[in-house]
């Protein structure tokens, strides 16, 4: 039997056509069903539907065979007891800096001349933690940390933060805000991820869900180029 472990919301709507396109589908349906684990018409495979911050550890202790979660929740969980796979280029976003319009114009090497030691550090409002510690570090920017878990956008705009670190597909959200996009972390898209002991022990298996997906994410590609 293989589970796959699959992202909750508004990827799950991506996820589900690219399974199908494999010959994959679920007994039930997903968003209005109540059940935790889903059956398919696959005997052998079946998949649970929870939180993408999830994802990852349902994989890394064997919970989970596979898992379809975006690469920003990878970022965070650091991908130990995991092999990434493949890219499924679904639900395609940025992980961005983004600061009030009117601070737009300040460049980065700026930021290292901010107050530090006993005056106010930059502060950063996020629920990427680790990443956003890990950007900063990187340039040898001191700054404090400050985990939200939404509404991102209200940190900067009430005082709370200078800063925010956050996903961003279109820029509308930040636009209505008058934030403005800085620098980018990563580029984010959906990513299959294995367990390291079933890449092992259900190798055969796992390989040909992953060929097959594989071969489903090109021909999507070249469906959009044309």
């Amino acid at each position: 039997m293989i589970t796959l472990a699959l992202s909750k919301g508004r990827i799950l709507k991506q996820i589900l056509p690219l399974l199908e396109s494999i010959g994959v589908k679920a007994l039930d349906d997903p968003f209005t069903s109540r059940k935790l684990i889903f059956q398919t018409n696959i005997e052998t495979v079946q998949f649970v539907v929870i939180r993408a911050t999830d994802v990852p550890t349902y994989v890394q202790f064997g919970a989970a065979d596979l898992g379809m979660v975006g690469k920003d929740g990878l970022l965070e969980h650091g991908g130990e007891g995991l092999c990434e796979l493949l890219d499924l280029n679904i639900s395609k976003c940025r992980l961005m800096t983004a600061v009030p319009a009117t601070q737009s114009t300040r460049s980065a090497g700026s930021d290292k001349q901010l107050p530090t030691g006993n005056d106010k550090q930059l502060r950063v409002a996020t629920k990427y933690v680790k990443s956003a510690r890990a950007h900063y570090q990187s340039r040898g920017i001191q700054a404090e940390i400050i985990k939200l878990y939404g509404a991102m956008e209200l940190a900067p705009l009430v005082g709370l933060a200078d800063e925010i670190v956050d996903l961003v597909e279109t820029g509308s959200t930040l636009k209505a805000n008058n934030l403005v996009e800085k620098d980018l972390i990563a580029n984010i898209s959906c990513r299959l991820i294995a367990n390291a002991a079933s890449m092992r022990t259900k190798h055969a298996d796992i390989d040909q869900m992953a060929t097959q997906l594989a071969a489903a994410v090109s021909a999507n590609s070249m469906v959009q180029l044309d």
